[in-house]
């Protein structure tokens, strides 16, 4: 299944356009009973969610499943054919399943890597998408996500579900009519354990690991480099290698930093973007990771800048709690003049800056968003979606000029940092409760030193670094893709 020659893609793909050319800009012309037909591709711990979600949906039916790990899909074809009674189709290579006319929608719960490259092939093959975050791998890629839904004319909906919250857009217009004055600043936080323990290690090994016999590698790498792994663990820790992953800023961090960006009223990307952080607690354990696992990211929106907090070691050395921010360790914070409003998924109460509640906004937290999704790929009204590919491009776009500015930094002094922070009064507190927080889990800084990098400004309209330090920023905007898997630069 895997083993698909460059020529015999192309040819299919020839054929594909042939066959949008005569379709039309629908695969097939919905009727109002008419059941939709999903695909998952990726069914690990997310995408095993995916298929429980669609198939629950009203109107929507789960037909077929593809993953480069044959134990993974198996096992989910498995135990759902015995609790549903009846087999689904099961792929390892996606371009055969986006080749299925049975087929009308793909969701893709993928490493981050995948994300763009499926995303566009649906498209091309007249499939609409859901798509879990972060929408993009890189920042040009996720422009490109944007271009193929609109020229196809797909539905494509971004994972984060907070955009389907009843509390958070109810609590937004609340504090935007002036109850608590004007919006001094919004700061997102990933407060999060990761294991083993809390510290987010990755063990590694002596030499290449061998990759798991189930695992059609050339696949499960597609776009990113197919490269020798040297850790213990296949799935998941790929998060924290850059190949594959963005650290957690791009993990959980487009969940929080997207609702950060609602509450100022969904700005474009920012001017200016700059990190600071590290790799730290890992000690001399063979740890392999490479992104961030305590990072500050500063967007200097206006007239309130957002402040992005990454933790994943515990409050403490040898503890398992993690950190809050008044209360909050996976959430958003909005300080107003007069009060605040610390949330999470189901939304949260307001304060007064004394800390007295004045307002509840409470929700499902988003439990609607996989409805939505289904609701306007019936409608073909891309307005009927509260996550457009669009939202998820731009709130990714953010973790990516974060990690561009870590990847371009330098190691620091805590005093050489703070000269360089100046009067950022914002920025200073999170930096001071950072140098706090290391503190409390006896990090060496000078052993383990910080790594502070540059500000970036961004050109919002051509989505493009400019002034100093772009040359290298910008060799970031995209990576270099392994054929056939290229994004291609004309969707």
């Amino acid at each position: 299944m895997g083993s698909v020659t460059r020529r015999d893609f192309i040819k299919s793909s020839v054929a594909a356009g042939v066959g949008l050319a005569l379709a039309g800009p629908h695969s097939r012309v919905l009727g109002a009973n008419d059941q939709i037909r999903v695909a998952v591709v990726g069914v690990g711990g997310q995408g095993g969610g995916h298929m429980r979600y669609f198939h629950g949906c009203e109107g929507a039916k789960l037909v077929a499943i593809c993953d480069a790990d044959t134990r993974q899909m198996e096992g989910k074809a498995k135990a759902f054919e015995e609790k549903e009674g009846y087999k689904l189709r099961t792929y390892t290579d996606v371009r055969r399943l986006l080749e299925d006319k049975d087929i009308d929608v793909i969701t893709s719960a993928t490493p981050n890597h995948w994300h763009a490259l499926v995303t566009i092939w649906a498209c091309q093959a007249g499939k609409d998408v859901y798509i879990e975050k972060p929408a993009s791998h890189n920042i040009w890629e996720g422009r490109k996500m944007v271009e193929a839904a609109r020229k196809y004319n797909r539905i494509v909906q971004i994972g984060m579900q907070k955009r389907s919250s009843e509390a958070h857009p109810a609590a937004f217009e609340w504090i935007r009519e002036g109850h608590i004055g004007k919006i001094q600043w919004v700061r997102g936080f990933c407060y999060k354990g990761r294991g083993p323990g809390t510290n987010g290690i990755v063990p590694g090994t002596n030499g290449p690991a061998p990759i798991p016999s189930t695992v059609d590698y050339n696949q499960w790498c597609g776009p990113a480099d197919m490269v020798p792994l040297h850790r213990s663990q296949f799935h998941y820790v790929w998060h924290w290698m850059w190949n594959t992953g963005n650290g957690d800023i791009g993990n959980q961090g487009p969940h929080e930093m997207d609702i950060a960006r609602w509450a100022l009223g969904d700005p474009g990307l920012p001017r200016h973007a700059f990190s600071i952080g590290g790799r730290f607690g890992v000690g001399e354990t063979g740890d392999v990771g490479e992104t961030a696992n305590t990072q500050i990211a500063f967007f200097d929106y206006k007239p309130a800048p957002l402040i992005f907090e990454v933790r994943g070691l515990p409050r403490k050395k040898d503890d398992r709690a993690m950190d809050h921010f008044r209360g909050t360790r996976v959430g958003d914070c909005v300080q107003c003049e007069g009060g605040y409003f610390p949330c999470d998924d189901g939304g949260g109460w307001i304060y007064d800056n004394d800390g007295k509640r004045i307002k509840q906004f409470s929700g499902r937290g988003g439990a609607g968003h996989h409805e939505n999704f289904i609701k306007a790929v019936r409608s073909r009204k891309v307005s009927d979606l509260n996550g457009d590919i669009e939202v998820g491009h731009i709130s990714a776009a953010l973790c990516h000029m974060a990690n561009t500015s870590h990847h371009l930094g330098k190691k620091a002094s805590p005093d050489e940092i703070k000269t360089t922070i100046g009067d950022n009064a914002e920025m200073m507190d999170s930096f001071n409760r950072m140098l706090e927080h290391l503190a409390a889990n006896e990090v060496d800084l000078e052993k383990e030193p910080i790594t502070i990098g540059p500000m970036l400004t961004m050109d919002a309209d051509k989505e493009q670094y400019v002034g100093e330090h772009s040359e290298l920023a910008n060799m970031f905007l995209k990576r270099n893709y392994r054929e056939p898997f290229v994004v291609p630069e004309s969707v």
